[in-house]
């Protein structure tokens, strides 16, 4: 049978906790951690909307290219695509279409995605994202697409 009487040393150890400095030490790691982990999880989400912006344009291209067959002329805005901007990305980009259906010049579109300000993606390095008629990216550089 054990004794567990205040003054008995096997009751002594059991009640042992962390000390200041372990518990000081814990919370600095964590801190540590937190800074380093934050800035590539920030940067993680960055590039995920941008990438869902990307789809976005691009299969705008690809109804507008659909749209020209039928039509012999390109869609100035999305709703005459039947197209709507996702909520994923219409939250951080505002999408836009400039269509010139010029008569006696080739038709020509090209599609937008503007980082809204205030939002988290306003200080993304890659700017507005776009894409043409002809398959030019812009914002291309830097590994933007």
């Amino acid at each position: 049978m054990h004794n567990t009487h205040p003054g008995h040393p096997a009751a002594a150890q059991r009640q042992r906790g962390f000390t200041l400095i372990e518990l000081m030490i814990a919370v600095a790691l964590i801190g540590i951690l937190a800074a380093i982990a934050y800035p590539s999880y920030t940067n993680h989400l960055q590039k995920s909307r941008r990438a869902s912006a990307q789809a976005h344009l691009m299969d705008i291209a690809q109804r507008q290219t659909q749209y020209l067959l039928d039509a012999r002329a390109y869609a100035e805005d999305l709703g005459s695509l039947s197209l709507s901007t996702p909520d994923d990305v219409a939250a951080f980009y505002t999408i836009a279409i400039d269509a010139d259906n010029t008569a006696g010049a080739p038709p020509s579109f090209t599609a937008t995605a503007t980082r809204k300000p205030g939002t988290a993606q306003a200080n993304d390095k890659c700017g507005t994202l776009g894409i043409d008629n002809t398959g030019n990216k812009s914002a291309a550089t830097g590994g933007c697409w």
